[in-house]
């Protein structure tokens, strides 16, 4: 992660997942839903196949996950950093830093994956309390690992890493409250738009590091490139916002159009046919005098 494509695998993956919720939310919000994610029925009363036992969210977590690590330990070919200490060193240094703050964080949203697939395909019953903490912990983890490109980076990249930690300690923090307070729709906004701004703001963090627009490398040392870079941030949260609002108004359209064509034609009023030399006229009067003795 820490070359422009690591960047960029990473805030497309974060981008992929923040744009299905944005879907997700906008149309459990059209719908009235009280869930966000309804739990899936008891394990019984699902198919067989592994696909009926488990959610689509808990495979794409698990593989979203193993294509961000495979890269940090084997990328480029021929690599492999999976040595933690250089044990030819006497001092037996700590080796490869970087990459082990990635694969650890990567792999607790790896941990969050497995945990959603136990508890969907091995319980009777989906847990999704633990569910929810397990992807808390995930971005709880993230939170933590970033503080430590705030105190060993350059003037610039701690800034910017220090602007990325907000949208993910909201995310982690509503994923807290939502173990306890779940399916609040004020807390999928929030979720969904914090997840938005993350993504994008990685995306604008690789290209701002590695290869800005201007072909001149910004510099920690001047005040107003800082402050741009907080500047930057603050349009993302507009953008995000903005997203969020375009998804939500294609959603509204799709939904009410899709209701329309739904609709049963039964359902419309009809007029009763009572015109002359109809039989109805005549049922009805037959039976007229029977309706009124019965009273």
């Amino acid at each position: 992660m820490g070359t422009l494509g690591g960047h960029l695998v990473a805030a497309l993956l974060f981008l992929i997942v923040a744009l299905y919720y944005s879907v997700l939310v906008s149309l459990a919000l059209l719908r009235g839903q009280r869930f966000l994610k309804p739990p899936l029925p008891p394990r019984d009363k699902r198919g067989r196949r592994w696909w009926q036992l488990v959610s689509a969210e808990a495979v794409v977590k698990v593989v979203f996950s193993l294509i961000a690590i495979l890269p940090e330990l084997f990328y480029p070919p021929g690599t492999n950093r999976m040595v933690m200490v250089d044990w030819q060193d006497p001092k037996r240094p700590f080796v490869f830093k970087d990459t082990w703050q990635h694969v650890t964080m990567y792999g607790f949203f790896l941990f969050s994956g497995l945990v959603d697939l136990v508890s969907q395909a091995c319980q009777a019953r989906q847990n999704m309390k633990l569910e929810r903490a397990a992807e808390a912990l995930a971005f709880c983890v993230l939170v933590l690992l970033m503080t430590n490109d705030i105190e060993t980076k350059s003037a610039l990249e701690s800034r910017v890493h220090a602007l990325f930690m907000l949208p993910a300690f909201l995310v982690a923090l509503v994923l807290i409250i939502e173990v306890w307070v779940p399916d609040q729709p004020s807390l999928w906004v929030l979720k969904t738009w914090m997840g938005l701004v993350l993504s994008n703001w990685l995306l604008h963090l690789g290209v701002l590091m590695y290869a800005p627009p201007s072909g001149q490398p910004w510099s920690g040392d001047n005040p107003v490139d800082l402050a741009f870079v907080t500047t930057f941030f603050c349009w993302h949260l507009g953008l995000g916002a903005v997203v969020l609002a375009a998804i939500y108004s294609l959603c509204s359209l799709w939904y009410h159009r899709f209701s329309s064509w739904k609709r049963a034609p039964g359902a419309e009023y009809q007029p009763c046919p009572l015109c002359e030399g109809s039989e109805e006229p005549e049922k009805f009067r037959a039976g007229a005098p029977q309706l009124d003795g019965g009273v």
